[in-house]
């Protein structure tokens, strides 16, 4: 009887774990679709931009500057050293709306001025409906990359080091080769 009541007490403190992890999205899996807008209510997918690399930004607005330095070294590869070809490559943003106290209309502002910085596409997500179906952290700034078949290939939370951009660009130049 005591291993019956021990066997069921440990399965359900391991429950809530088990189920979190349903939905967690890992390098080598396949990233479930998604459908969120732009500012002008537009609707995209990933296979909005068939056949390329993916660079997905899910930000929590209070940390949208975290990453820049990240970024912009993207955007020179892409852009000015030209070591990453546009053709088979988009990097875009989906702000997680629900990680933050600044109402609606500030966070388009915010977003419309990343936009405008990097020339890219900015979604938003107003029900965190990625954290729950990729099972990404709360008030955080994740990226991940996907291949052109979608397959996840790397997932970076939180500050990306500046030590890992040229690993990361290397990675993106690789997956547009393939």
């Amino acid at each position: 009887m005591k291993k019956l009541i021990f066997t069921t007490f440990f399965f359900l403190l391991l429950l809530p774990a088990l189920i979190a992890q349903k939905g967690k999205l890992e390098v080598g899996m396949k990233a479930p679709e998604w459908v969120f807008t732009d500012a002008d209510k537009k609707e995209f997918t990933m296979d909005s931009w068939p056949g390329k690399v993916l660079q997905i930004n899910y930000v929590d607005p209070d940390e949208s500057d975290l990453n820049d330095p990240f970024n912009d070294a993207i955007d020179k590869a892409t852009d000015v050293d030209k070591i990453i070809n546009k053709e088979y490559f988009k990097g875009f943003g989906i702000v997680d709306c629900k990680s933050t106290w600044k109402p609606n209309g500030l966070i388009r502002m915010i977003a419309g001025n990343k936009a405008k910085k990097y020339d890219t596409t900015i979604l938003f997500d107003y029900n965190a409906k990625l954290q729950d179906l990729w099972g990404l952290p709360r008030d955080s700034y994740s990226v991940i990359i996907v291949d052109k078949n979608r397959i996840c290939r790397a997932i970076y939370t939180g500050k990306i080091p500046e030590t890992e951009n040229q690993k990361i660009i290397q990675l993106i130049i690789d997956l547009t080769k393939e």
